[in-house]
């Protein structure tokens, strides 16, 4: 397992993410998400020399009830598909609770529709209440999200039936 910053991982590095990133979400993986992993802090495992698993926590902010929260937002969770099932997604997970809950108010994150049922078993709570966007044109329902963000609350109690708000970025906004 390695920890490391974006700024501290070199080029072969970040060429094994971004590889492992379109090998394991195809077409589906944006220049967009790329970004979005970028500028944060990395959990990666190697296995004699090879990138089997990465997930990475960005600073976000969240709006919950009228206050910005300082969140650790998951992005680029995956593990090489030769190498699923067998505990190395639970492995990352428990590198990036550490790093939210040592770092931030809140973890959030979107799950894909195969990540939703992983997400629970791993502690993360499936946000229950309706989500939104700060975007140019003000405040947007993002309804399209509802039933994928997931929390791990840090400080403080949060009800998960209220209204959540992310902050605008390009891409999905979750």
């Amino acid at each position: 397992m390695q920890i490391a910053h974006t700024s501290d991982l070199g080029g072969d590095a970040l060429a094994a993410v971004r590889s492992l990133m379109v090998d394991a979400f195809g077409d589906q993986f944006t220049e967009d998400d790329w970004r979005h992993c970028l500028g944060g802090m990395h959990a990666l495992l190697w296995e004699d020399g090879e990138l089997i698993g990465h997930a990475c926590v960005t600073q976000r902010r969240l709006i919950y009830d009228g206050e910005a929260v300082r969140t650790g937002y998951v992005e680029g969770l995956a593990v090489r598909g030769d190498r699923r099932r067998q505990g190395h997604g639970r492995t990352l997970m428990s590198a990036i609770d550490r790093i939210v809950r040592g770092g931030y108010e809140l973890g959030a994150l979107s799950a894909t529709d195969d990540g939703v049922a992983f997400y629970d078993v791993v502690g993360w709570r499936l946000w229950e209440g309706p989500t939104y966007a700060l975007s140019p044109d003000g405040v947007v329902r993002t309804e399209e999200d509802d039933g994928s963000v997931f929390v791990l609350p840090v400080s403080g109690d949060l009800d998960i039936t209220r209204e959540l708000t992310c902050d605008w970025r390009e891409g999905e906004v979750w």
